[in-house]
């Protein structure tokens, strides 16, 4: 999904930057790059992949230091604690809660 989301960007941009019909056509397309992005399907979309990514970095931290252990230095150890328990509180760094 996500390389095809690169791809067709890429594609969109390589249009714009590449077309000759001028600056009407590019409002065209502005106007229509804007009005996808705010259909609420697409807003749900990516809310969802990033709770999803979310979700998916959390199991990652807590799989990587319940295996890592004992094998890391003091101050590494704590930072992985105090993330865990940021994590647990529900609230990011921008002061917004996973939901």
């Amino acid at each position: 999904m996500g390389y095809r989301l690169t791809f067709i960007t890429g594609l969109a941009i390589g249009y714009v930057f590449g077309t000759r019909a001028g600056r009407e056509r590019y409002e065209q397309l502005k106007k229509s790059a804007r009005q996808v992005s705010q259909n609420p399907a697409v807003r749900n979309a990516a809310e969802s992949a990033a709770q999803n990514g979310r979700d998916i970095a959390g199991k990652a931290l807590h799989t990587v230091s319940d295996k890592v252990g004992d094998r890391v230095p003091g101050s590494v150890s704590e930072r992985v604690r105090s993330l865990r328990e940021r994590g647990q509180s529900g609230a990011d760094d921008w002061g917004t809660t996973n939901t």
